[in-house]
């Protein structure tokens, strides 16, 4: 079985984006991201794409827009999550991996989050300023699996978490 996970950072007040970027920089997060995700398909929206700028490298990457006319040389492009699930699913299977990823934005996750199977959250200590946020979880449905807190990486910067929850069966 494929497993479908959602891998995302977010402030305690669930901000997950601001102006197409992120409200904080943690680079211990992005290559957190980097070390999860390597390897297995990713699937985003056209907005997180666009954030991003390019398709990222060493993953099959699977774009969700609704429109038609949008097309992309570095990433497959579909027209809704389902079909993003279904091409990631194959991906996977030929490439013998176990795990797909959905990886942005707001819209997106909302989506997906009844398909998931694992969340993989960083979570960033204290609220930010935000205009795409992570939608509320379900009580009762999640559990979590692994927990590993981190100071801030400067005095500026946030303390954080990552966290990782699994649906419960």
């Amino acid at each position: 079985m494929i497993r479908v996970s959602l891998i995302v950072a977010m402030a305690g007040n669930r901000a997950i984006g601001l102006d197409g970027g992120m409200p904080w920089h943690i680079s211990a997060d992005l290559k957190y991201f980097k070390r999860v995700t390597m390897g297995a398909p990713v699937i985003m929206g056209r907005k997180t794409y666009e954030a991003i700028g390019a398709a990222l490298p060493g993953r099959a990457n699977i774009v969700v827009t609704r429109n038609e006319a949008f097309e992309r040389a570095d990433a497959d492009v579909v027209h809704d999550l389902e079909a993003a699930l279904r091409k990631a699913r194959a991906i996977a299977e030929i490439e013998g991996g176990d795990e797909v990823f959905v990886i942005g934005g707001a819209e997106i996750y909302a989506q997906a989050l009844a398909a998931a199977d694992r969340l993989y959250v960083t979570e960033i200590d204290g609220t930010f300023p935000g205009d795409a946020f992570f939608p509320d979880l379900p009580a009762g449905q999640w559990r979590e699996v692994s927990r590993e807190d981190h100071p801030p990486e400067s005095e500026e910067g946030p303390a954080f978490s990552f966290v990782v929850l699994a649906r419960m069966r």
